[in-house]
């Protein structure tokens, strides 16, 4: 009988897990792999903000999962739900949303994690996200149209609506979000010959107290310095409340009027793991040091949807693609070894560097306890960035197109 493995999720961490079990296993043939995704392609999603401002071209930073994985068999689809105790999952594709069982031996769960609007009133319905590629074209897209459409709106209200933009968050998503946008419609309004800059309005809106509280205060103060003397206006202490026709409403009762929100504020662990019976802390899947879910034998998870604890700091590891990509390899490994009898190993990552890319050949980087800034911090950011883009061809394809 076949070791039926099925991975859910084509992220950095179920497709390095794939990538990593077909290495391992080589030509065994006792082994099948089957992986499950949404998207036939795999996404490099730190990129993403480059797609919004124009700066890749979106087949750059996406490459297909079936080059990727050789000999991985691919589902192109859903998952509807998981049954632990059945050892199967149920999976639909199709418009129609046909629907396939799929039986298994060894489950890995690495499903992501979703935006969370915090039930703010018509934040989800009116909101723009940064988590998919059809996000980033539908923001490139919608920003043109504005411009296009501002150039000839007569009415200074509606021409105010249509060039200001509010991004909510000043996270790593949120501030490279805001600094691309921020260059993009600057650098595009001198061809609009009834548009000036100053009529351009970037408001970046943080509930805490500084920019990238991810990294060093002292990086933080940089960018913030950096975006507000491009004319980034920053609001920290500060946050969203409502948004409707009108605009966006701050929680300090401000309304911006704006057509356009991009909400980089929240995530939320994907809504199927709510009806897993398994331990949870804050909605995502508890695992031991290897990353198999205590109680559940063969069942594994990994990247944002799992809590996987630091033995030295006691603290969950961030969810970030350098930890997923890790733990796809640690966890890969622990599979093979549980099939084989052999001793599992814990998963034990500190982050090498952390780095953002905040517009117009600067950045903020924190590598190996070292903080660098500005073009120095830029220029590891694009190379660190690239060297981990998978296969030669998209990497010569984004390096001319940067260049």
């Amino acid at each position: 009988m076949k070791q039926r493995i099925v991975i859910l999720g084509g992220g950095f961490g179920g497709l390095y897990t794939a990538r990593e079990l077909e290495k391992r296993l080589g030509t065994d043939s006792d082994i099948e792999i089957t992986l499950v995704n949404r998207e036939n392609f795999f996404l490099f999603t730190p990129m993403l903000h480059e797609v919004a401002a124009s700066d890749l071209d979106p087949t750059d930073i996406v490459n297909p999962i079936r080059k990727l994985l050789r000999r991985t068999h691919f589902f192109a689809g859903i998952v509807r739900s998981v049954d632990l105790d059945a050892k199967k999952v149920i999976v639909a594709h199709g418009e129609a949303g046909h629907t396939h069982e799929l039986p298994y031996d060894q489950l890995v769960i690495a499903v992501g994690s979703v935006s969370n609007f915090l039930n703010l009133p018509g934040v989800e319905e009116r909101a723009v996200t940064m988590k998919s590629l059809n996000d980033a074209i539908a923001l490139r897209s919608r920003l043109i149209d504005h411009l296009d459409e501002a150039d000839f709106e007569c009415c200074p209200s509606l021409r105010e609506a249509l060039l200001t933009i509010v991004v909510a968050g000043a996270g790593f998503a949120g501030v490279e979000t805001v600094a691309a946008v921020n260059d993009f419609l600057r650098e595009a309004v001198k061809f609009y010959p009834n548009l000036s800059k100053e009529m351009i309005r970037v408001v970046l809106v943080e509930y805490g107290p500084v920019v990238l509280p991810e990294l060093d205060n002292s990086l933080g103060a940089y960018a913030y310095e950096k975006l507000a003397k491009r004319g980034v206006e920053i609001r920290l202490k500060t946050a969203v409340a409502a948004m409707s026709e009108g605009g966006v409403t701050l929680s300090d009762g401000t309304l911006i009027k704006a057509n356009t929100l991009i909400w980089t504020a929240g995530t939320a662990p994907n809504p199927l793991l709510a009806a897993l019976p398994c331990p949870k802390e804050r909605g995502r899947l508890i695992v031991d040091s290897t990353l198999e879910i205590p109680g559940w034998p063969g069942v594994w998870a990994l990247g944002d949807c799992a809590a996987i604890r630091d033995p030295k700091t006691g603290q969950l590891y961030p969810p970030t693609a350098q930890h997923a990509l890790r733990q796809g390899k640690v966890l890969a490994r622990n599979l093979i070894a549980s099939l084989r009898g052999r001793a599992k190993q814990p998963f034990i990552f500190s982050t090498i560097g952390q780095l953002a890319a905040i517009g117009r050949r600067t950045g903020v980087a924190n590598i190996m306890g070292v903080n660098f800034s500005g073009f120095v911090a830029w220029w590891m950011w694009r190379t660190i960035y690239l060297s981990k883009l998978p296969r030669l061809e998209k990497k010569v394809r984004v390096a001319l197109g940067w260049s």
